[in-house]
């Protein structure tokens, strides 16, 4: 690639340095990163929190820069309850000097990171933090499990907290979004224009096989992913789900749940290949800013059946890799889950194939490899 970072023979250079919010569990945001890694080998990686435990073997050799919080999160105490400390923390991190490039991966505050003197800074934005935005309310109205001091330690932060998310913002050279709804919000939130790099999907996990007869949802069972949608229609139809996945939802989503329903809490990578190859139908009820679940689904060759918003419609192809419904409630969802069966031998699981390997990790990297080789041109 002329001018830009070459795909096929990553660099050598420790004149880049990574940075990502949390690495405690291996999800979509943690597979971004790793694909960062593959383009930049010898960089080094600062977050504020990381599990070692959860690290592939690739990274487990890296040199981390692990904040002060690290020493408590995740062993001692939920990392998200130490959010009042974060921008502290991350002001008392250093990226090294002489570092040309800081690559960041964030859906929190690392990219609040100070950059050294002829470092510029693109920053891979997953979504401004839901928490301090769009979902503020949501913590402050009591659905967050904070507990009503925690909620009015929180109202009093808020202010300054957003105020350190924009100045953090204010010091990004260059954004990149995961999706057109999440360029919107950094326009929106922090009155920054940024292009889109869509995330990779790990295409060789997946292969489709012959659905059986289940409906699956795989989510970390926070209030968002409106989980309660899929129980609550499947419950009341006797269809059969499967809930992959955890959080603290899991309790109120067990009493909505009927004999038809099942959780099998957190499962593996090849278990989750294996769920989504045999579902009838993925249940994406949520709002999400990609949601890399719905293209997995997909790759195994399976549709979606999804809330019509966010990023499902950037990656979810309607009457031929899945069916909408207009509205997050039941009556809604109910209506889409007939549509699907009246007409499911319509969606072929090859269609579905094709439309996940638009996403592969090569097209990711290669396309923020024209991106940081634009802003840095020599990087060799």
């Amino acid at each position: 690639m002329p001018g830009g970072v070459a795909v096929n023979a990553p660099h050598t250079t420790s004149a880049v340095h990574l940075a990502h919010h949390w690495y405690v569990a291996r999800r979509g945001g943690e597979r971004v990163l790793e694909e960062m890694a593959r383009l930049f080998p010898s960089a080094a990686i600062s977050t504020l929190f990381l599990r070692r435990s959860a690290l592939p073997p690739e990274l487990a050799s890296r040199d981390w820069q692990v904040s002060r919080l690290g020493a408590l999160a995740p062993r001692w105490c939920d990392h998200r309850r130490l959010l009042p400390l974060y921008p502290s923390a991350v002001r008392a991190m250093r990226v090294p000097a002489g570092t040309r490039l800081l690559l960041s991966s964030d859906a929190a505050l690392i990219k609040g990171l100070r950059k050294p003197p002829g470092c510029a800074h693109v920053c891979y934005c997953h979504t401004p933090p839901r928490y301090l935005w769009d979902l503020a309310e949501e913590y402050l109205r009591g659905t967050s499990g904070l507990g009503l001091a925690g909620r009015w330690v929180f109202r009093q932060l808020l202010p300054r907290l957003r105020a350190f998310d924009r100045a953090a913002a204010a010091d990004v050279d260059v954004f990149v979004a995961n999706s057109r709804f999440v360029a919107e919000r950094i326009r929106r939130i922090y009155d920054r224009e940024a292009g889109v790099v869509y995330p990779p999907v790990e295409l060789a996990r997946f292969r489709p096989m012959p659905p059986r007869d289940y409906y699956l949802v795989v989510a970390e069972l926070v209030a968002y992913k409106r989980a309660d949608l899929a129980v609550a229609a499947c419950a009341r139809s006797g269809r059969k789900l499967i809930v992959a996945g955890d959080g603290p939802e899991a309790s109120r989503l067990r009493t909505l749940a009927g004999p038809t329903v099942q959780f099998l809490g957190r499962v593996s990578d090849p278990e989750v290949a294996e769920l989504m190859a045999g579902c009838r139908a993925l249940l994406h009820p949520q709002l999400e800013d990609f949601g890399i679940a719905a293209l997995e689904a997909q790759a195994a060759g399976r549709p979606v059946i999804a809330y019509r918003g966010g990023g499902a419609l950037e990656t979810v192809r309607e009457g031929e890799t899945g069916v909408f419904f207009d509205a997050q409630t039941l009556p809604a969802l109910e209506v889409a889950l007939a549509d699907f069966e009246a007409r499911a031998d319509s969606f072929a699981p090859e269609v579905c194939r094709r439309q996940a390997e638009r996403f592969s990790a090569e097209a990711f990297r290669a396309g923020l490899s024209q991106v940081c080789g634009q802003i840095v041109p020599d990087l060799r």
